[in-house]
């Protein structure tokens, strides 16, 4: 089958993800073979390519979001069948979906309703779980005495997905940071109650909104950089939870007012265990919530086709720092 694969890690500049022949995926038992439709792009998979290469003699197939058909289940899935349409991500330590067909655990897969697009439903996966697991944990609320949640970074796809939950699932008044009219204007359209600009003084932002502290702040991107200012606003047994906390990073900061930090990995429940199912049972909800209308795909750029342009331009994108909402290949079926 064909797949967009590479072999060394590199710079943009140097752009090497090729169309290539590669064996076809060998499922598991528990997996489906899905006939890939439509790809979500993401900052994190344009990361791996800058630093992993493969094995020598192999090559890396990337792409954890994805939606498709089902062409095969093995003896131990359940609640599938072929033919259906579907959603997901994955395993980032197997092949992953820029490809023709891809093999997945079924427990981190959803069946999508018929009124909803490929290229829709591929926007979803990524940014609904990693919200949901940032904000909600393993549990359905968010943590106890939580009521003013701030977003860092609520125009991307995980800020975008995490506003949208926050007020379709919760009473909370949900504050969002972005650094351009334009994503002030889709940060908004997500539903945040207030927008910020994450470059300013965010704590002198707030009280000028009458804002004395938050309780629990999601941050999407840069935490590092705004770790000052988000212990600043946090009130005393707040809650940060961090999607990014790669590299230098001193939780010292947060002894001083009792702080608990939250890390999010949307693997981790299937790579290091876990109820890897209660994925495939968020993102059915997830979905069902778009096709009624209660939560909306964040679609914003839609390229076409599984080559190599389209992928370098979603790449770019990607790493601009600049996207809006998702952007996502349309695969030809």
């Amino acid at each position: 089958m064909k797949a967009l694969a590479y072999e060394k890690a590199h710079a943009l500049d140097a752009f090497a993800i090729e169309l290539t022949d590669v064996a076809e995926p060998r499922p598991r038992d528990g997996d489906l073979l899905v006939e890939v439709r439509a790809i979500g792009i993401n900052p994190g998979e344009a990361a791996i390519r800058r630093t992993r290469s493969a094995e020598p003699g192999g090559r890396v197939v990337l792409g954890w979001e994805f939606a498709g058909i089902v062409a095969a289940a093995g003896p131990a899935v359940t609640g599938f069948a072929v033919g259906d349409r579907v959603l997901g991500t994955g395993d980032f330590t197997r092949d992953g979906s820029w490809a023709e067909r891809v093999a997945v655990d079924h427990r981190v897969v959803a069946k999508i309703p018929d009124r909803l697009a490929f290229t829709d439903a591929a926007s979803l996966p990524i940014g609904v779980l990693t919200a949901w697991e940032s904000l909600f944990r393993d549990q359905d609320a968010l943590p106890a005495g939580v009521g003013r949640v701030l977003v860092v970074g609520g125009a991307g796809g995980v800020g975008s997905m995490a506003t949208q939950l926050l007020k379709t699932m919760t009473p909370a008044f949900v504050i969002s940071t972005t650094s351009r009219p334009e994503s002030r204007e889709w940060a908004t359209a997500m539903g945040a109650d207030l927008v910020v600009d994450h470059r300013g003084d965010l704590a002198g932002q707030l009280r000028a909104a009458r804002i004395d502290h938050v309780d629990l702040v999601l941050s999407t991107s840069g935490t590092s950089g705004h770790l000052g200012a988000i212990v600043e606003v946090l009130r005393p047994f707040g809650h940060l939870a961090a999607t990014d906390l790669a590299g230098s990073f001193d939780p010292g900061a947060f002894a001083g007012k009792s702080l608990s930090l939250h890390s999010e990995m949307v693997f981790s429940k299937i790579v290091a265990g876990g109820d890897a199912g209660s994925q495939g049972r968020i993102l059915a909800r997830a979905a069902d919530d778009v096709a009624a209308g209660r939560l909306r795909p964040i679609v914003t750029t839609t390229l076409e086709g599984l080559t190599a342009g389209p992928m370098k331009t979603a790449h770019a994108l990607a790493e601009s720092g600049r996207t809006i909402g998702k952007t996502v290949i349309r695969v030809a079926g």
